[in-house]
């Protein structure tokens, strides 16, 4: 049985105001963030995305629905993905960037990247956002890159690397080395100037499933961080292998599994179905007012 304290709850999602290269975040309700992957070799949806006007009406969609953030990745993080290097990564998103900047001028948009290179060109052509799977170990330079740019910056924790992070990963407390790894990173982040850090516990990246239950289980000990927190369960694994399904079958594992995590105080859902997330939200929030008036 889950126990939820809602006085916690209301507390965990107090007023968090970020603010996205000029456009104000509010976090006192939690916010969708869309995906969209515009690779060929995605988990889930590799390849539905490959020609600008797909893209647009993807965008168009997953705003109507209530994103209120769209995360763009031009690089596949799947387990075992092949890393395409600074000018593939560049060909495949500036081009989708300036279009989609350009058709929603007022969207939150961020983008999925380790390379301080890539950040810079992202953000001078409309990104708002950095969304960081390495979280600042992949290249020297990248908290010094964000912290320029004045954006703020999803640091995520990763054992390991796409090519090797599912090959029997380890963990003595998957939660207390999740958050030893935060607390380091914020510290260094801070100290290099970044604003406005969310943290991304990289749920299915370098963990078991049973390492991402135990995670989950122990969100708290994240929130505790006093930072915002995003989750990223949609579809991923650890739903559809006790399920004995596949990504396709694991819409309502998801919707399941991201209402657990708002409970827990998640500030962000990032999923590739923004309706039902924003429903979860809109439901747990509606739970939650008339919780207080009691």
């Amino acid at each position: 049985m889950i126990m939820v304290n809602f006085h916690n709850f209301a507390k965990k999602n107090s007023l968090r105001v970020i603010n996205c290269n000029g456009k104000l975040l509010d976090l006192a309700v939690p916010a969708v963030m869309g995906i969209l992957n515009i690779t060929p070799d995605s988990f889930f949806d590799g390849g539905k995305y490959l020609s600008a006007g797909s893209r647009l009406k993807q965008v168009e969609r997953m705003l109507d629905e209530g994103a209120r953030i769209i995360d763009i990745g031009a690089v596949s993080t799947r387990p075992g993905a092949a890393e395409p290097g600074h000018k593939g990564e560049l060909e495949r998103l500036l081009p989708s960037l300036k279009a989609i900047r350009q058709n929603f001028p007022s969207v939150i948009l961020s983008v999925d990247t380790y390379r301080p290179l890539i950040a810079r060109a992202a953000v001078e052509e409309g990104a708002d956002m950095i969304n960081d799977i390495y979280g600042g170990r992949f290249e020297p330079g990248m908290m010094e890159e964000i912290a320029s740019l004045k954006v703020p910056y999803i640091i995520m924790h990763m054992k390991g690397d796409p090519l090797n992070m599912q090959e029997d990963p380890s963990y003595s407390d998957v939660v207390a080395e999740v958050c030893y790894f935060f607390e380091k990173q914020i510290a260094e982040a801070r100290l290099k100037g970044v604003k406005g850090i969310i943290l991304d516990p990289g749920f299915g990246f370098g963990k078991s499933v049973e390492h991402n239950y135990r995670l989950l289980s122990g969100l708290e000990r994240l929130i505790s961080l006093e930072m915002p927190v995003m989750v990223g369960l949609s579809r991923k694994s650890m739903i559809y292998k006790v399920l004995a399904g596949s990504p396709e079958d694991a819409l309502n594992g998801t919707t399941v599994l991201q209402s657990i995590a708002l409970m827990k105080g998640a500030c962000i859902l990032r999923s590739h179905d923004v309706k039902e997330a924003v429903e979860a939200v809109k439901l747990l929030e509606t739970l939650k007012k008339y919780s207080n008036e009691q």
